[in-house]
């Protein structure tokens, strides 16, 4: 049921507003035109068919994971048509529920085992393009795209309808407005650099999804589907109708119930460990996309530039003290992911601190109440080293106060 706490695919690779004012020259790369009529399975048998006569072809390679991810971005937004994705409240809050999904006037009844598989294929997809991007070794591999102009079949009606493309959902979702022509100027030529950004980005959606299916939310989904989902099968289907405490078209009392049942039993605990594996990937592959993205001399379309390049990105400006505390900030991660710092205790009476590491290799119950309490944190108490407070204090003043909206594009 937790499909709301995973980041939606579509938000990785275009983090920003496509801007008008952006001029960018348009590219010829052979994949755009399966990108622009929504051919996925047709492109990527085409780089696969590259790749079988070249193998060290790592143009076509990093195109086939394009294309994989695209594909994988399509099937998750069709899934969430066919049940019914609905539009309220509660699902604004959460970022993936927040897309823009056509509203199915038929939609099918969806169990608790739907909504993992939704999650179980989202990762599928995700390991999918790791496998792919993992062999390029290029430094020098370049895959010039207009990638707001991709279109996308999200009802799965064998149409390209005109709110199906990627600039339109972007618009949908921010409320920034964009236009097609925008979205035809909008170059972005992805390079080395971007091809492990895009395989941390991978990696960190991957240890989303694998937290969610190691827990057990099946009473979550039966007490609150029906906030989500049109026709959930659950045993009690009178939730669908009017409480006594509406709040627009939420009742209260749906809420707290929500909330209250976000308590879940560790079903998979190998899971979490994977977890952890994909966090490290993350710090590792963010420590050598900065090393390659440092390197480059030339200036071509950036997404992610150095300090001595111009990104795409209006005003986006990337300094080395921003990149020198980034790099400090996976550092930091990285310790405590291993349990070699602690994360600090709220609870002032307590000087101990948790171990992080501990919480993804001997898992405990989730229990959001408990862990904002504290007690459910106990387990995990030790005394040690804690993280380091400037590091954190550095990052805020660098960024100015948007750390969180660059750490969403820096990875």
């Amino acid at each position: 049921m937790r499909v709301l706490v995973c980041v939606f695919l579509l938000i990785v690779t275009l983090a920003f507003p496509l801007a008008p004012e952006v001029n960018s020259a348009p590219p010829t790369s052979p994949i755009e035109q399966y990108l622009i009529q929504g051919k996925f399975k047709e492109g990527q048998a085409a780089m696969n068919a590259r790749l079988q006569k070249n193998p060290n072809d790592d143009n076509a390679r990093f195109g086939l994971g394009v294309l994989e991810l695209m594909g994988g971005a399509e099937r998750l937004m069709q899934s969430l048509y066919r049940y019914g994705l609905q539009q309220n409240g509660i699902t604004q809050f959460f970022p993936i529920l927040r897309l823009p999904v056509p509203s199915n006037p038929q939609p099918q009844p969806v169990t608790y085992a739907d909504a993992r598989n939704i999650l179980q294929n989202l990762l599928n997809d995700l390991t999918t393009v790791k496998n792919t991007l993992e062999p390029i070794k290029d430094n020098k591999v370049k895959l010039p795209l207009r990638i707001g102009l991709t279109r996308m079949d999200f009802n799965a009606n064998g149409k390209l309808e005109p709110n199906e493309s990627f600039w339109k959902t972007l618009s949908l979702l921010t409320g920034i407005q964009a236009t097609e022509k925008a979205a035809q100027n909008f170059a972005i030529a992805f390079d080395a650099g971007d091809v492990v950004w895009l395989r941390g980005y991978s990696n960190l959606l991957s240890a989303m999804t694998q937290v969610v299916l190691a827990h057990d939310e099946s009473k979550l989904f039966d007490s609150a589907a029906h906030l989500v989902f049109a026709k959930p099968q659950t045993p009690y289907p009178f939730l669908a109708g009017t409480g006594a405490f509406n709040w627009g078209n939420i009742d209260i009392s749906d809420i707290v119930a929500f909330i209250h049942l976000i308590n879940f039993p560790v079903v998979e605990p190998q899971r979490l460990t994977a977890a952890l594996q994909n966090l490290q990937a993350v710090t590792a592959l963010s420590r050598q996309s900065w090393k390659l993205i440092l390197a480059e001399t030339d200036n071509d379309r950036e997404w992610l530039p150095n300090p001595r390049q111009k990104g795409v990105i209006p005003n986006a400006r990337v300094t080395q003290p921003m990149i020198d505390s980034w790099l400090s900030f996976m550092n930091e991660t990285d310790v405590l992911l291993t349990g070699k710092k602690l994360v600090p205790f709220w609870r002032q009476r307590e000087a101990r601190g948790i171990n992080l590491n501990k919480v993804f290799t001997q898992p405990n119950s989730f229990d959001l109440v408990l862990w904002v309490q504290g007690t459910a944190a106990a387990p995990y108490l030790e005394t040690g080293t804690k993280t380091d407070a400037s590091v954190w204090q550095r990052l805020m003043q660098v960024f100015r106060g948007q750390f969180f909206q660059f750490a969403a594009w820096f990875n």
